[in-house]
């Protein structure tokens, strides 16, 4: 938004929305807080956490730098600051909002923040990995917020969409934002602990952010995400524990040339070395990066388990 200087420490100096993003910057340095759940970057998360909580809107013209504040706005700003600092709170929970597929989202911490890269696939409707006009059932497996669910919603019109979780509190979350973005009668909202539920079912697309991290790396996670639900982060020992159940499950409720896609993170060797012969397709990304495979409902039955 504008260059980063002169930045102020003391709050009896801080009078404008500029002064209040440099302050934030300097906190987040200090602190060494860590930025992963939107931003990835002190500046930008300064910038976010500062706006949004004076109500302003994030693409506002530079002029708003200059903008200076009434003592509850400035409280407001350094109660917000202090927590993201202090207590390691992820920004999305503090602002109760976080943007997925570029879609906002409510998100508080009983749901896993939105950050998959499997967004930018949905925005293009898979192409070229799916005909998007032969889709008319889709599973979203861990639905967490309801994200990936609602994001299929927008980019499939004509799609019914199961969206299942074994946390009945993130199933809260997630008809929280159906309401929100009008999908109620398109989307159902089912506990299930990944297929227990849904015997006789069968789906075009399958698509999961599951689970994928393991014990050592869980130790060595920065304090922000300990702000997470535990059981949508860790995934036994290897972190590979329910990537492997939706393997070996998957091929029973794919349609007809049905494609099954899955975000596996840093698993992804544990599922090589476990699956050496299906010839999973490792999706690329023009933003960001991560570990997504995609695999048919005929390579997976081919295997011969």
């Amino acid at each position: 938004m504008t260059s980063k200087k002169n930045t102020k420490n003391k709050s009896h100096d801080l009078n404008t929305v500029h002064d209040f993003i440099l302050f934030a910057v300097t906190k987040f340095d200090n602190k060494q807080a860590y930025f992963g759940h939107g931003t990835d970057n002190p500046w930008d998360e300064a910038v976010y956490l500062v706006l949004h909580t004076l109500g302003l809107a994030l693409d506002s013209n530079q002029v708003v730098l200059s903008k200076k504040l009434t003592s509850g706005g400035k409280q407001k700003l350094l109660k917000i600051i202090n927590n993201r600092v202090k207590e390691r709170i992820p920004a999305a929970y503090l602002t109760q909002e976080s943007w997925f597929a570029s879609l906002p989202f409510y998100v508080d911490e009983r749901v896993l923040i939105p950050r998959s890269p499997i967004a930018e696939l949905i925005e293009a409707a898979f192409v070229p990995w799916v005909n998007p006009k032969k889709v008319s059932r889709i599973l979203d497996i861990g639905t967490g917020s309801g994200c990936i669910a609602i994001a299929c919603a927008y980019a499939f019109p004509k799609a019914k969409i199961d969206a299942i979780d074994v946390s009945q509190d993130a199933l809260k979350v997630a008809a929280i934002n159906c309401a929100k973005h009008k999908v109620t009668k398109r989307i159902r909202l089912l506990k299930s602990n990944l297929f227990e539920k849904l015997e006789g079912k069968t789906y075009d697309l399958i698509i999961s952010n599951p689970p994928y991290v393991g014990n050592a790396e869980m130790k060595a996670l920065p304090k922000e995400y300990y702000h997470e639900p535990k059981m949508a982060l860790l995934a036994g020992k290897d972190g590979d524990e329910i990537v492997v159940r939706i393997i070996e499950s998957a091929a029973k409720y794919l349609s007809p040339r049905g494609v099954l896609i899955v975000e596996v993170g840093n698993s992804a060797p544990m599922i090589l070395r476990k699956y050496p012969r299906l010839p999973f397709i490792w999706l690329e990304f023009e933003r960001g990066e991560g570990e997504v495979f995609l695999i048919t409902r005929e390579q997976l039955l081919d295997l011969d388990w």
